[in-house]
């Protein structure tokens, strides 16, 4: 199968061919020679010029290949063929092994715009999926075999509920999108959803974790994802444009299920960005770590929980909770339910009608029967 993407302009085409350099993985750009392929290629965080070589490259662990597409797409075609086949090793029973991909595959998820950290969790479990069936043809793979590997991988490597829908996702994207099998054929078993409620913080806890943060861009990191109820992966993809100050709004590009939308941007949080901006002047995201690199998850994890318990709370604090708080406390403010399910990106009402039973505000009028006997 063509491993080349779709573009308007087919007389270029533009390779990406994994090796190494110094001992680490790269992903080399090959191209002929386009001045205006080399500017795009300039603008992009992590690119790099090999003199030796002469040619563009990236880290593999660093490289984005959405971000990639998206950029140059419009202006060559993109041989995916050398980046598919090349991929991570699969671990077997027999040690450590590379399987292929199959034909296709990558490319589908690129084309359907998955995201960078769906797109390594997809293969990764394709890559496992297929050395079970190491030798058999994927397309002989009965359903009854499929759900007896996820059944095994329950009972042997212990799965969370959250992994096995994964790894169903990741084989079901194969034979539904890739091959174009009907859907019902691939009706795995899927767990039955825990519905646990969402831990919040008190206004009071927020407080105190936002006053012992001495670094400027660690208190607007964590007053954004309060203050305007973001997922850390939106924090991480904000750019420096999508926050308009004029107008007091944060434009989310991409959130989960591919939603673009609006939220807030919280006054007090404009002027601390405003300083930063002025202080830390990012080049391109709105938060960049280590040479101007996208901030990483586990990075913005730390600042929390490292800022939680500086505050003195005790229990374990993540970026999520700050993200369920902010909801819960519109709640309570009597902000109406529709609207924070609008500004929360939820695709159901059902998910944000969860955070009704955890605030406090539905209790407020309601005594306890102690309180009348005693």
């Amino acid at each position: 199968m063509n491993q080349t993407s779709r573009n308007t302009n087919p007389g270029i085409v533009i390779r990406l061919v994994p090796g190494y350099l110094n001992g680490k993985q790269v992903v080399n750009i090959i191209f002929p020679y386009n001045q205006k392929i080399i500017r795009v290629i300039q603008s992009m965080p992590g690119r790099k010029w090999n003199q030796e070589s002469k040619k563009w490259y990236f880290f593999r662990d660093e490289f984005r290949l959405p971000l990639f597409l998206s950029r140059l797409e419009p202006h060559a075609s993109i041989d995916l063929g050398a980046l598919n086949s090349s991929g991570d090793k699969a671990r077997g029973r027999e040690g450590n092994r590379r399987y292929d991909l199959p034909d296709g595959y990558l490319e589908k998820l690129v084309i359907k715009r998955y995201s960078p950290n769906t797109i390594k969790i997809y293969t990764h479990y394709m890559r496992d999926f297929i050395s079970e069936f190491e030798g058999t043809n994927l397309r002989d793979i009965s359903m009854e075999q499929i759900n007896d590997y996820i059944l095994k991988l329950i009972h042997t490597r212990h799965i969370s509920r959250s992994q096995q829908n994964q790894r169903i996702n990741a084989i079901k994207f194969y034979y539904e999108k890739v091959l174009g099998m009907d859907r019902q054929l691939y009706h795995m078993e899927r767990p039955k959803k825990t519905r646990s409620l969402p831990k919040v913080l008190s206004r009071e806890e927020i407080c105190a974790i936002l006053s012992v943060l001495i670094n400027l861009k660690h208190r607007c990191i964590v007053a954004t994802i309060y203050s305007s109820g973001l997922r850390r992966s939106e924090l991480i993809n904000l750019r420096k444009e999508d926050v308009d100050f004029e107008r007091q709004m944060i434009y989310v590009r991409g959130g989960k299920g591919k939603k673009d939308r609006t939220t807030m941007l919280s006054e007090t949080l404009a002027i601390d960005l405003k300083t930063y901006l002025f202080r830390y002047r990012p080049n391109y995201w709105l938060y960049e770590g280590m040479n101007r690199k996208q901030y990483s998850a586990a990075s913005i994890a730390s600042i929390i929980d490292r800022a939680a318990k500086n505050a003195g709370i005790e229990k374990k604090v993540t970026p999520h909770m700050l993200r369920h708080s902010f909801a819960t406390h519109l709640l309570e403010q009597g902000v109406d339910l529709r609207y924070i399910q609008t500004i929360l990106g939820h695709g159901s009402s059902k998910t944000t009608e969860i955070y009704t039973h955890v605030s406090t505000r539905s209790l407020a009028n309601i005594k306890s029967p102690l309180d009348s006997i005693l």
